[in-house]
């Protein structure tokens, strides 16, 4: 099989023309997209041209330190990407998600690295951050729903969840309904996303892997690999997020703290 088709200046540009498609029919439909789009555009060239300089400078070091500040700050823009999605705040909740989407992230790609791929040396960029990268783009979404689900079905269920205090009810059994329909709502795109691959899409990595020169069957089998890798990653930081929500809207006396909660305009 031959190797991946070189892409020149020249073919990126007329890449860039099939923006036109998108901005026509904008203009169009006077969707009011077009400033929106040219801008999302020019953001993604700029950005990716810039990540592309970083990477080819950290996997031509190859130094441990170099490679471990990158995937940390990596998962620092994450855990903030993440909470800037939700609608409603509280005190620490910066700190939660990033707890959490470090400690999912970091202790899937470990096990992966080190167990699975037995990679020498451990911190091979190669592997590394590209493995490290997609899992966080799933946590952050995981983690974003299930933040967001909790602290509506909070704030709509008060009277709920007072009632069942009220009548005796531990703080884990008021909230284990909402803490369940949290963590499920994190997990539905990473399920979804499971279920139609290989029949309604081809994913990213084993498209990529394919028009590099991989064989078919190796590319699939890196797949399944980073599928099995982001729901546990994802499973783990969505349950850790909403566990340390719970654990700031409710005491160990058993009461319950809405006024911890604001509006994220606030």
């Amino acid at each position: 099989m031959t190797g991946a088709v070189d892409i020149s200046l020249g073919q990126l540009a007329l890449a860039l023309g099939l923006l036109l498609v998108a901005l026509a029919l904008s203009v169009a439909l006077r969707l009011g997209l077009t400033r929106g789009l040219a801008v999302a555009a020019t953001r993604m060239v700029v950005q990716l041209l810039l990540v592309g300089l970083v990477l080819e400078w950290v996997f031509s070091t190859a130094n441990a330190a170099v490679i471990l500040t990158l995937v940390v700050a990596m998962a620092l823009l994450a855990g903030h990407a993440a909470v800037r999605r939700t609608s409603r705040r509280f005190a620490g909740i910066y700190a939660d998600a990033l707890v959490s989407v470090l400690g999912a992230s970091f202790l899937v790609t470990g096990a992966a690295v080190v167990g699975i791929l037995r990679v020498e040396p451990w911190y091979e960029p190669q592997y590394l951050i590209p493995l490290h990268g997609m899992l966080l783009g799933n946590a952050l979404t995981g983690i974003s729903l299930g933040l967001d689900r909790f602290m509506e079905g909070t704030s709509r269920g008060r009277a709920d969840v007072e009632a069942r205090l009220a009548l005796g009810a531990t703080r884990w059994e008021a909230a284990r309904p909402l803490f369940r329909d949290a963590v499920r709502t994190g997990l539905v795109p990473i399920t979804n996303s499971m279920a139609v691959m290989g029949i309604v899409s081809l994913p990213g990595m084993m498209t990529g892997q394919i028009l590099a020169g991989a064989p078919p069957g190796e590319a699939v089998r890196y797949q399944i690999l980073i599928m099995c890798m982001m729901a546990a990653c994802v499973s783990l930081a969505t349950l850790g997020v909403v566990g340390l929500a719970y654990r700031r809207l409710f005491t160990p006396d058993h009461r319950f703290h809405p006024d911890r909660l604001t509006d994220a305009a606030r």
